[in-house]
């Protein structure tokens, strides 16, 4: 079964990544495909997945996990080239 968690993260506005939408199956399936229509780049990582699901919507990240997001920002600039390679 597909699972899905959405983060949003505004420099400006938000101290960390906040989750914004959680699901699996069908709305999981949702979430991946309104990303897609909207080009917001994907990144599956299954074990971040299932801890960032036990997270509520709306709710920052915990500290514990800003260095697994990070990654997965990196990856995003990168791949959206608004971060160059090093």
């Amino acid at each position: 079964m597909k699972k899905a968690v959405a983060l949003r993260y505004d420099r400006e506005k938000d101290r960390a990544p906040k989750v914004v939408a959680k699901g699996k199956g069908h709305i999981g399936e949702k979430i991946i495909q309104i990303a897609r229509e909207h080009n917001i780049p994907i990144k599956e990582d299954p074990v971040l997945v299932e801890t960032l699901s036990q997270i509520e919507i709306n709710q920052e990240i915990p500290p514990e996990l800003y260095q697994a997001v990070a990654e997965i920002l990196v990856y995003i600039y990168r791949k959206t080239g608004k971060l160059k390679n090093r």
